[in-house]
């Protein structure tokens, strides 16, 4: 081990960490604590050849070549034929990994290791890793990753500070460990990284789980402890109200919707600020529970305010709410604020709420603003929530000036139960898991790499007819910069090479003047709108009908289907296209979930069982390791974590007798994107 490292030593301290600094930033792990916990997710137990398993196989290599894909510019395969010790033909395929036919060539001696697939006389292994004979294990752990970095040189990493295991702090309490047959912290990192056997790392791992989730459940405990004791300006059920509300809505609330709504009124009734998540599919209709607790609070005399992360999304919450109150309430006025306004609009406006002639006040960060004031605010809605800092939102909160506001927050992808219980301990749950009727469904097809013609065909054949088309491009990492330059590139092709004759545009992150494309799109001035995961939410295009994913396979199948979700919005029939940049098995199976299903909560928990929590929600967005997030997997294990937190808070309300505890829920709560 290193001298002078500490748990606290910044990484850049670590021999060899330097060269994976941006690799590492991406994956949060800033300290040599951060990379202790940052344990595998599983080990692989390389075997023989058997369809379906993970082998390890050496041999000559009697073939190697490269070409291009068929119908796939620029897309590169790599292929090889492997004969082990037995005489067995092993063919190795890899896509887009030219470096394999630069670094080696037919002749060479190979440990290859990797997933089988195939039978005796045709063994097939697609992507396999070719490495030193000690970078291969039997038992292998495998972590989550980014940029240059590799298991092993993650290995390497950990190796040199897994002996600072013994000074990590144990959050768990020594009876609670006891009663659930824990190991000590210390010997569950050692052994997570460094496991004997499979029974071992499973041991760990569970322990690790349980930590992380036991602090996580013991933070939310507490701040919803805390909540209580606030106040809030207390507002009765009218029935005059809700009567109104409907009348005017020109639809009928589905039964979840009802059941939404009511939930809601009840908190609103109460003296103590409610504090409520509206997890709703898409389509399912969330603004319309939004606007009848606006109307309720209305009716008390006091205002409301919707904060949404884009102009767009803002812009479409603002049609929708003056379109269900402002007929049916005299005096309910609905307005905008965003930075996009002139000087003079936005006077108006800040007027306006000031004195309290606005009901309902609509926009994006702007409304937290310094000078943004209202004059009796009773209700605070944010949508996508998890899109704003916890400081952002406590902003918006303190614009009540004496007590609190009640808070609703909604979001559009869909969250399981045990999952959104778990993470958001500190708030009640109502979901809206049933559409309104009339909705169809938007076809759905995975594309393989030789059909891609057709795919194109398609989208053709839709513009033709008067309609509309997206192209999302692949996240291919955590960087927004990227995800630009992928989309720019693919924007370019397209426009030269397959699309010359139609109206193309571009938007993602980094572009100052998305809002302006989209509405421009919106407007019918483009056909195809090539994009990154940035329209993933929120955006209304009735007239688009086709939604083309490249590297489907690079998503997971909740934040497919919320792209799936920008269209089928109109009248007109819809397609989903989902193109796999590898198309291997695995991969195509999950796709083709999604031709099957349609529900969003279905697709949710298919995506937490196979990609787990960290993919569905962001790997550390709730300030949790891989662990935590592959803990909110198991139902039964968050029971009894739940429990565990409750009843060492009734022991020990302000945790005087676990500081350790007590300073780890501090930093989480001070950090946290759910509080």
């Amino acid at each position: 081990m290193q001298a002078n490292l500490t748990l606290d030593s910044p990484l850049a301290a670590v021999k060899g960490a330097e060269r994976f600094r941006k690799a590492l930033a991406d994956l949060k792990l800033e300290t040599v604590r951060d990379l202790l916990f940052w344990t595998p997710f599983r080990v692989d137990e390389y075997g023989g050849l058997q369809a379906g398993s993970k082998a390890i196989v050496e041999g000559v290599l009697v073939s190697l070549s490269s070409r291009f894909a068929r119908n796939r510019a620029g897309f590169r395969v790599t292929e090889g034929v492997l004969q082990d010790e037995h005489g067995n033909l092993i063919r190795l395929v890899w896509f887009k990994d030219r470096w394999v036919f630069t670094k080696h060539k037919q002749g060479d001696h190979l440990r290859v290791g990797g997933e089988v697939s195939g039978r005796p006389g045709s063994w097939e292994l697609k992507h396999p890793k070719i490495e030193n004979r000690t970078e291969i294990l039997p038992l292998e752990p495998v972590y989550h990753l980014a940029g240059n970095l590799r298991s092993q040189d993650l290995r390497a990493l950990v190796t040199q500070v897994i002996g600072l295991a013994d000074r990590l702090e144990d959050v768990v309490p020594p009876k609670v460990r006891s009663r659930q047959g824990l190991l000590p912290i210390a010997e569950a990192v050692r052994t997570a990284h460094l496991p004997a056997t499979a029974r071992e790392f499973e041991r760990a791992l569970a322990t690790l789980q349980f930590g992380a989730v036991f602090e996580l459940q013991v933070g939310s405990a507490l701040l919803k402890r805390q909540q209580a004791k606030e106040s809030a300006t207390p507002v009765p059920y009218r029935q005059e109200v809700i009567d109104a509300f409907k009348a005017g809505l020109g639809f009928e609330l589905t039964n979840a919707q009802r059941r939404a709504t009511w939930q809601i009124f009840q908190d609103l009734r109460r003296p103590h600020p409610m504090n409520r998540l509206l997890d709703g599919d898409v389509g399912s209709g969330k603004t319309a529970v939004a606007a009848a607790a606006v109307a309720m609070t209305h009716a008390e005399g006091l205002q409301s305010m919707l904060m949404a992360p884009t102009e767009i999304l803002a812009r479409q919450h603002l049609h929708k709410l003056r379109a269900y109150l402002e007929d049916s309430f005299p005096g309910l006025t609905v307005e905008l604020l965003v930075s996009g306004l002139s000087a003079a609009e936005r006077r108006r406006v800040k007027t306006a709420a000031a004195s309290g002639h606005c009901g309902c006040l609509v926009g994006t960060h702007a409304l937290i603003e310094d000078d943004v004031q209202l004059a009796a605010l009773g209700l605070a809605v944010v949508d996508e929530q998890h899109r704003f800092g916890s400081r952002q939102r406590e902003v918006l909160r303190g614009k009540a000036g004496q007590g609190r506001p009640h808070f609703l927050a909604m979001t559009a992808t869909p969250i399981p139960r045990t999952l959104a219980l778990a993470v958001a301990g500190e708030v009640d749950l109502s979901v809206i898991d049933e559409l309104p009727s009339g909705r169809t469904p938007v076809a759905t097809r995975v594309i393989r790499p030789e059909e891609r013609d057709q795919a194109y065909d398609l989208v053709r054949r839709e513009v033709a007819a008067g309609r509309q088309a997206f192209v999302i491009c692949p996240l291919v990492e955590e960087s927004e910069k990227l995800q630009a330059k992928a989309a720019t590139v693919e924007f370019e092709r397209l426009r030269s090479e397959v699309f010359p004759d139609l109206r193309l545009a571009l938007v993602h992150g980094k572009l100052k003047e998305k809002d302006e494309v989209m509405r421009g799109f919106r407007a019918r001035e483009s056909d195809i709108l090539v994009a990154t995961s940035v329209i993933e939410v929120g955006v209304d295009v009735p007239n688009a009908t086709v939604m083309l994913v490249e590297g489907a396979d690079r998503f997971g199948l909740a934040q497919l289907h919320q792209f799936r979700g920008r269209v089928g919005r109109g009248s007109d029939r819809s397609h989903c296209l989902l193109l796999a940049d590898d198309p291997v098995p695995a991969a195509l199976e999950r796709l083709e979930l999604m031709e099957m299903v349609h529900d969003g909560f279905r697709l949710a928990e298919a995506d937490l069982q196979q990609r787990g929590a960290g993919e569905l929600l962001g790997t550390r967005q709730h300030g949790g390791t891989d662990a935590a997030m592959a803990a909110l997997t198991n139902p039964k294990l968050l029971d009894v974590v739940r429990q565990e937190a409750e009843a060492l808070l009734d022991e020990d309300p302000e945790l005087a007798g676990n500081p350790g505890l007590r300073r780890r829920v501090e930093r989480r709560l001070e950090s946290t994107s759910l509080t």
